[in-house]
């Protein structure tokens, strides 16, 4: 793959979770959300990403959302269940961006807010048609998927730098 080939960066937020007796990291999903998930993974699966690495946050809700998500595709990218999405920051998801191979086509963050809605936000310098609108007046909603292009290596990306193609939401 060439460095100017498109990359995309697709942001998919946790499913809804319950609010049992547990701490935050150990949440799992609520009915909804296991309803939810597979519908994000069909999503996924008829975008035609061609997903090399998926970047999971280590909290039960999300490893629950990918899990169901990802039987909806039809290989399932690397993943790596990382400690540091939970409770990242803005800047500490740029650098995990940052850090991605460059062998790797689209890179797959499943992650909670408000960093996922803050990274589509800080790194879409544009967009394509109404996906900013309506990523805006949703606030990126559980198991929302955003969806980034830019050119370049993965260590360019900077707030900016890419172009909000596609923002879905699942139909409740």
């Amino acid at each position: 793959m060439s460095v100017d080939t498109p990359h995309r960066i697709v942001l998919l937020r946790h499913a809804k979770a319950d609010w049992p007796q547990v701490s935050d990291h150990d949440r799992p999903l609520a009915e909804r959300g296991r309803a939810e998930a597979p519908e994000a993974g069909r999503r996924l699966a008829a975008s035609g990403f061609d997903l090399g690495l998926a970047l999971c946050s280590s909290a039960v809700r999300t490893r629950e959302t990918w899990k169901l998500a990802v039987q909806e595709l039809p290989h399932r990218p690397r993943t790596v269940y990382e400690e540091r999405m939970y409770e990242a920051s803005l800047g500490e998801l740029i650098a995990l961006v940052n850090e991605t191979p460059d062998d790797v086509a689209d890179l797959l963050l499943i992650g909670h807010n408000p960093g996922m809605h803050a990274m589509a936000d800080a790194l879409a310098g544009g967009a394509e048609g109404d996906a900013l609108a309506r990523m805006n007046r949703s606030g990126f909603p559980t198991c929302a998927i955003a969806v980034l292009t830019f050119d370049g290596p993965w260590k360019s990306v900077e707030h900016g730098a890419a172009t909000l193609t596609d923002f879905w939401t699942p139909h409740h």
